[in-house]
């Protein structure tokens, strides 16, 4: 499944990674401890939603114009960080993890963010332009295993790929499973797009005899039934999240799923330990 981001910025996947997403690094800094951010695939850090790119799916609209048509107070921190890159009311510009990250650093905090596409790499300088971000051109593997472990004490790897390349999913497993040896205690959370259930447990299945014993899956699936063919949904495998995040997700779950879920369908949303 090829998912270059520029088609799809502001989608029901976008709004479900960045809500957690943010989520996530809050529940981290309720402890004062300095925090490194790495995102290995940044992207451009940036989207037009008027341009081709986006025009061309319009999958914005059943993502994030949805959640600026809802009024969910749950969903009020995410509504607030893509206004933060918009001069209006409505979103003409999404912003991607990067700059999701980017809005949410602390003084005592790192943020690191690779993008290896030459062309995007070059808008990611210019998207991370006036924050403190450090802006690399590499693989974004052995970026992942050369930053670990982190300056800081405690850190968090966004891994974030287009799934352009077959064996994607074979690299991620084997890179984690490397990082966990090399940062055990270390947040990873790791973003997939959903074309099936059976493909996807395979995956699972794979990931679950790496034997890290803090790893959970969210799903989110648009449909009642898998639809052949078309994206299906998005989640997010995330390695040792913190107590406070956990607590807090069943009703952020439930609001995203509301939120999103398609006319005529209920949709699933889910968050459960991979050794459940």
């Amino acid at each position: 499944m090829n998912y270059r981001h520029s088609f799809h910025a502001g989608n029901s996947a976008d709004v479900v990674k960045h809500a957690l997403l943010i989520a996530l690094v809050r529940a981290l800094q309720l402890k004062e401890g300095g925090l490194t951010l790495i995102d290995t695939h940044a992207g451009c850090g940036i989207y037009d939603l008027g341009g081709d790119q986006a025009q061309r799916t319009g999958e914005a609209a059943q993502g994030v114009a949805r959640v600026f048509a809802d009024a969910n107070p749950l969903l009020d921190a995410y509504r607030a960080a893509v206004r933060a890159v918009n001069a209006g009311e409505e979103p003409r510009l999404y912003p991607g993890s990067p700059r999701v990250l980017a809005q949410l650093l602390r003084p005592q905090d790192v943020l690191i963010v690779n993008e290896k596409h030459p062309e995007d790499a070059y808008a990611l300088r210019g998207a991370m332009r006036g924050t403190p971000a450090a802006v690399h051109e590499r693989d974004a593997y052995e970026l992942w295993l050369a930053m670990l472990p982190t300056r800081t004490a405690r850190g968090v790897v966004v891994v974030d790929p287009p799934y352009e390349q077959t064996d994607e999913r074979e690299r991620i497993t084997a890179t984690l499973a490397a990082a966990h040896r090399k940062w055990a205690h270390g947040v990873s959370v790791i973003w997939y797009p959903l074309k099936d259930r059976v493909t996807h447990q395979q995956w699972k299945n794979r990931l679950r005899r790496l034997g890290i014993p803090k790893m959970l899956v969210v799903e989110h699936w648009l449909y009642d039934a898998d639809q052949p063919g078309i994206y299906n949904g998005a989640g997010l495998f995330i390695v040792n999240p913190p107590y406070a995040f956990t607590q807090a997700l069943p009703p952020l779950l439930e609001a995203l799923r509301a939120t999103l879920a398609p006319e005529g369908q209920r949709g699933v949303i889910t968050g459960d330990w991979l050794d459940g």
